[in-house]
């Protein structure tokens, strides 16, 4: 009679463990033995097709059920008649031949043949996608390595570094773990649930104050920059940064910067230099 191999064993559980510890013994098991981790080795490849093949059996509930009463059928056979030893302690039949000699018809090991269906197995992609984008969520296409195209629905307020499991979409059924990755702005950067920005004033613009209009990642808004704002100094636009887990919004931090124009007029010079002429502030001053 063909012998029957013990998958629970293969896999080093009971037989009563659940399928989430089957699961996770064979891909304990998986990652010791695949090929690419063992280049070349004959011994773990055995292994690895005996974990396939006992995983397809088992995490099947119907096969696993067939199975379980195959099983069955190996253990209720008659009992092995009893006999004595010297000692008058009992021993069965089987004890007997268990210890019979060999030497001419040495048993041989079970050999498991993968059934040759594909192993599931988890992917993990990256994607690099703008800031905008990142803020809104939304639907985006993706290409994968093996040449699939999907189409991705992306919640709003992404983070460098999140990652987003899309379901059955790995290898086989597998799961398909994408890490997402926010490119660099040219203006923004994320700080937590802020957005930090510097925005030029002229000098003018810094003295006399005013409303002026600054980009956000929602578009233009007005920011009003009192008297006499300073280079480095920061204000503060509530609300307008990036979604937090409660559902509300950090602020836009906005750091001053002041640049003189390039190119002044015949005009502009002129009145500058009626304004040295009369202005009374004396930056250096305190360096005599």
């Amino acid at each position: 009679m063909q012998q029957v191999s013990n998958y629970y064993e293969v896999l080093g559980v009971s037989r009563n463990a659940t399928g989430d510890e089957i699961k996770k013994a064979f891909r304990r098991l998986a990652r010791t033995y695949h090929p690419d981790v063992n280049p070349d080795n004959k011994e773990a490849e055995e292994n690895f097709k005996s974990i396939n093949e006992a995983y397809d059996v088992l995490s099947d509930d119907k096969r696993r059920a067939e199975y379980n009463r195959s099983l069955l059928g190996t253990t209720k056979r008659k009992s092995p008649r009893s006999t004595t030893n010297g000692n008058g302690s009992a021993r069965s039949e089987f004890d007997l031949w268990k210890f019979k000699d060999f030497n001419n018809n040495p048993p041989k090991r079970t050999k498991v043949v993968a059934s040759g269906r594909p192993l599931r197995r988890d992917v993990e992609a990256r994607l690099t996608i703008p800031l905008e984008k990142a803020y809104q969520g939304g639907k985006q296409r993706i290409r994968l390595e093996d040449g699939r195209s999907l189409e991705v629905d992306m919640p709003p307020g992404i983070v460098d570094g999140q990652k987003i499991r899309l379901k059955g979409q790995g290898i086989e059924g597998g799961d398909l773990y994408l890490k997402l990755n926010v490119a660099r702005h040219s203006l923004f950067e994320v700080q937590g649930v802020d957005i930090y920005c510097r925005i030029p004033l002229t000098p003018s613009e810094a003295i006399l104050g005013g409303a002026i209009e600054v980009p956000t990642i929602d578009g233009l808004v007005k920011m009003t920059v009192p008297k006499g704002v300073k280079p480095g100094q920061r204000l503060r636009l509530a609300n307008k940064g990036y979604p937090t887990m409660a559902g509300k919004r950090g602020d836009q931090l906005v750091e001053i910067t002041i640049l003189t124009p390039p190119e002044p007029t015949t005009e502009e010079l002129e009145l500058y230099a009626k304004l040295r002429d009369i202005e009374t502030f004396k930056p250096r001053q305190s360096l005599s």
